[in-house]
């Protein structure tokens, strides 16, 4: 099986954000989220956005979904503006009630399938117990929501996403809810099905360690209002630069002189 991003000139961006700011509206304010973010995601990428809490981060991946429209700013997917949510983006959570109770792990993933018109019959119920198989599940595929462990649960949501073979899987903090130990296997998991299917992914995080982890490419926005501070590469090992530093620790350190600098900032306002 391939997805249908595969299919496209690999020199293209498949994902193009371009000077997006994003905006939404709480009972007192209008709360601008992200101020001119662009960035562009390739195909088989697997890209990161990154930064401390309130910066835009899940805002921007709704968008990026469809379900918010930029107020400044363009979002392309395969040269298309992005107006609406689709079935070439598939959106997976944190929380684990993003499955349906009453329906068992292969009903789950087959509904995906089956509602979106994609395909009906055998043909929706093989490629279901395909993927069910390849996040480890192919035993529990009869087994519904409740007797699933949380990191299961994640998995099967993963395994519905991808079973849509979308042109790009969209997480938003996945496994932020997790325990430590099964994050860290599911960090893994992700990761080897990623090198068996080279799908692209864009993953939101505030954590570091998983982003050096996980992505590739990691984008690091600023605090409230998200804007672009930096773009870096990762090879998963967390490399030492010429300098000495590790990735982690450049990081870790661009975002804490920001957050001292907006302290002194307000201290002496």
């Amino acid at each position: 099986m391939h997805w249908r991003s595969a299919l496209n000139n690999q020199n293209n961006p498949l994902l193009s954000v371009d000077g997006v700011t994003l905006q939404y509206r709480t009972k007192e304010h209008l709360v601008t989220a992200t101020y001119r973010v662009s960035f562009d995601i390739l195909r088989s990428d697997r890209f990161v956005l990154l930064g401390p809490s309130g910066c835009g981060k899940s805002t921007l991946l709704k968008a990026v979904g469809g379900y918010i429209k930029p107020v400044e700013g363009t979002i392309r997917l395969n040269g298309t503006d992005v107006r609406k949510p689709g079935p070439d983006r598939m959106l997976v959570f944190q929380e684990f009630d993003q499955l349906l109770p009453w329906k068992t792990v292969r009903q789950n993933v087959v509904f995906a399938l089956t509602a979106s018109g994609r395909m009906s019959g055998r043909e929706a119920d093989e490629k279901a117990m395909h993927y069910i198989d390849k996040v480890n599940l192919t035993k529990f595929a009869d087994s519904f929501p409740h007797t699933l462990s949380g990191g299961m649960k994640q998995r099967v949501a993963i395994a519905r996403g991808m079973a849509m073979e979308p042109d790009i899987l969209l997480m938003d903090e996945p496994f932020a809810a997790l325990d430590a130990l099964t994050r860290v296997k599911m960090q893994e998991e992700l990761l080897r099905l990623w090198d068996d299917t080279k799908f692209t992914l864009l993953f939101v995080t505030h954590s570091i360690p998983e982003a050096v982890k996980v992505g590739n490419r990691i984008l690091l926005l600023s605090a409230h209002p998200g804007q672009v501070r930096a773009e870096m590469n990762s090879d998963g090992t967390d490399p030492v630069d010429a300098s000495g530093h590790k990735l982690s620790e450049r990081i870790e350190e661009m975002l804490f002189r920001e957050q001292q600098t907006k302290v002194e900032e307000l201290e002496h306002a």
